[in-house]
């Protein structure tokens, strides 16, 4: 299919890297507004935060819900970053639009139902909110082709991939293998599609976060969501990933700089632009 898309956020300068940062999960008023202060004029152009956290298992956390929509309406307000939230079905979609949310994204759980993504392009059909798309967590390029696909026939037109690895059974350096040629083969299969890295959760440790940014801004990424946190240790979900925004501004000044060089590893590093 070939795409007529639009640019995901208005005055994004050309060649500069989209950037998208927050917290995990959004816990309370004063954490989001702490984080969102030190993210704000420093790199970072929209603020995410989860407010629904699908789990695994029952149990654990699962975010604040509906009421910490006006946590992210109260960041916009005082920092003036535009805001995004994931997600994982079409009440949730319903909510974060009037809420005000400015850019959506469906996570890689969702992703991978093709019922559910049906019900949230349902919802948004004909909108202009900016909708991003987690790669499913099977290594099925097909089933996130298809979730993009879904909310480009309902008259989606600012529409962008994430890319956040992939589930891979037993031990491995990466919480969630890259596997960059999937990334690669979506790059030649919608090649107007922007595709943004997210690092925090192909590395699952803060220490990948920097490396991992370098070598996808290597390969030619259009942007990064990297999750930041006030106080990352006391994390309510993904402490280990999170970094703090006085980092995340010095990992983004070092890309812009050019330091800290990783050599691409990708197979088809030739076919990232199409």
């Amino acid at each position: 299919m070939i795409m007529n898309l639009l640019p995901l956020i208005p005055l994004q300068p050309e060649g500069r890297p989209l950037v998208i940062a927050g917290p995990c999960s959004a816990e309370s008023p004063m954490q989001m507004l702490e984080t969102a202060r030190g993210l704000a004029g420093r790199g970072t152009d929209v603020f995410r935060a989860g407010i629904w956290k699908p789990r695994t298992r029952p149990g654990g956390f699962e975010g604040m819900g509906e009421k910490a929509l006006a946590w992210l309406a109260a960041v916009k307000d005082e920092t003036g970053l535009l805001t995004a939230t994931e997600v994982g079905n079409a009440r949730h979609a319903e909510l974060a639009m009037k809420a005000g949310v400015d850019i959506l994204w469906i996570g890689a759980r969702t992703s991978a139902s093709p019922f559910a993504v049906q019900e949230i392009a349902e919802v948004l059909a004909g909108e202009d909110v900016p909708v991003l798309v987690k790669n499913p967590v099977c290594a099925d390029l097909q089933l996130w082709i298809g979730a993009i696909e879904r909310l480009y026939l309902r008259g989606l037109r600012r529409l962008g991939a994430i890319h956040r690895g992939f589930k891979t059974f037993g031990d491995t350096t990466y919480r969630n293998t890259p596997h960059w040629e999937i990334a690669a083969a979506l790059r030649a299969e919608l090649p107007s599609l922007p595709i943004i890295c997210d690092p925090s959760h192909i590395g699952g440790k803060r220490s990948l976060v920097a490396p991992l940014s370098q070598q996808a801004m290597s390969m030619g990424y259009d942007g990064l969501i990297i999750e930041s946190h006030c106080n990352p240790d006391a994390a309510l979900s993904d402490a280990a990933q999170q970094i703090t925004p006085t980092t995340l501004t010095a990992l983004l000044d070092q890309l812009r700089q050019g330091r800290s060089h990783v050599a691409p590893t990708c197979p088809h590093q030739s076919s990232w632009r199409g």
